[in-house]
């Protein structure tokens, strides 16, 4: 079945930087656009970062631009989030996402939280 693994969330003072990594199984990972959302709380999701299936292309919302980095390793079926200059505001649950076609598939999500 499809499984994600999400890692490097943590708490990191404002101006520092994050790595998240997102491991993916039981899809074939290169077919699929890949994204980043984030919630937090009270919040609505929001689409952060989203790469095509190949890494040709990236998007980016407004708010990172900039200062997210998204890629995507296809041998290692991993997607990755690089997080520079972080602000409070960046503070949420951030998940991963495939996406082809209709169909879609969430990970579980890590907590990033940005604090002095």
């Amino acid at each position: 079945q499809v499984q994600f693994v999400e890692s490097g969330g943590g708490l990191v003072q404002p101006g520092g930087s994050l790595r998240l990594s997102c491991a993916a199984s039981g899809f074939i990972f290169s077919s699929y656009a890949m994204s980043w959302y984030r919630q937090a709380p009270g919040k609505e999701r929001e689409l952060v970062a989203t790469i095509t299936y190949s890494g040709g292309s990236t998007n980016y919302a407004d708010s990172v631009k900039g200062r997210f980095t998204i890629s995507r390793d296809n041998a290692k079926n991993t997607v990755y989030l690089q997080m520079n200059t972080l602000k409070p505001e960046d503070t949420a649950l951030y998940y991963c996402n495939a996406a082809r076609s209709s169909f879609r598939y969430w990970g579980q999500g890590t907590q990033v939280t940005v604090s002095s």
